[in-house]
């Protein structure tokens, strides 16, 4: 978005804050490919390294503390979560990747079920692939990165937890991020540092996700 026009800018922002002002419930949890609803809603979907804050971010820009559920213990989230605000979009909390403690069967099932997701989705509009900013793209977001790229799914980096990390650090990642992502063909360029306890970032990536409604 072009933030030299500053009320266009502002009713970009607008758009952002009456899609998540809406009531956004928890539809139902999908622990395997067939069990996932049609696809005729736009979907946005939030993945991660596990413990990366996907939950704590949907909570943030909703303005619901329990609508996602939250844990300090990595891995979690094990199955597609879908959340409804009633506006033609679905957010979907996808389960963590990276989690090496869990029994590999179930990391196994786990992942299998992301990839297809993110492989198999005709009406989903983006992935929002979230960073934890302290530690940067690691081994496991770089394949994801890859399945993104191969499968053509549009795809842009949130860093989570910004609030951690000082200005000059801060710019460094960023920095950094954008040149891992420079020559990818389905990664947006914009990246957004949020973090979900000081609200940073929250309105531009609630007006990125509502330009996806339409």
């Amino acid at each position: 978005m072009n933030t030299t026009d500053s009320d266009a800018y502002a009713a970009w922002l607008e758009t952002g804050r009456l899609l998540f002002a809406r009531p956004w419930v928890f539809v139902r949890g999908v622990a395997s490919s067939d069990a996932m609803p049609a696809a005729d809603v736009a979907e946005v979907a939030f993945a991660g390294r596990s413990n990366v804050g996907k939950s704590s971010l949907i909570n943030a820009l909703t303005g619901q503390t329990t609508l996602a559920r939250t844990s300090n213990t990595p891995g979690r989230t094990r199955q597609l979560n879908y959340f409804d605000s009633g506006s033609r979009l679905l957010a979907v909390d996808l389960p963590g990747y990276g989690y090496a403690r869990a029994p590999k069967s179930e990391v196994a099932v786990w992942t299998r079920l992301m990839f297809h997701y993110l492989r198999g989705r005709p009406n989903l509009r983006r992935a929002y692939l979230l960073v934890d900013a302290r530690h940067g793209l690691k081994p496991a977001d770089l394949d994801t990165l890859d399945l993104l790229d191969k499968a053509a799914v549009s795809y842009q980096i949130v860093l989570t937890k910004c609030d951690k990390l000082k200005p000059p650090a801060l710019d460094t990642i960023v920095a950094a991020t954008a040149v891992a992502i420079g020559k990818r063909p389905a990664a947006h360029p914009e990246i957004i540092a949020t973090s979900s306890h000081g609200s940073q970032g929250l309105d531009i990536l609630r007006a990125e996700i509502a330009a996806l409604a339409d």
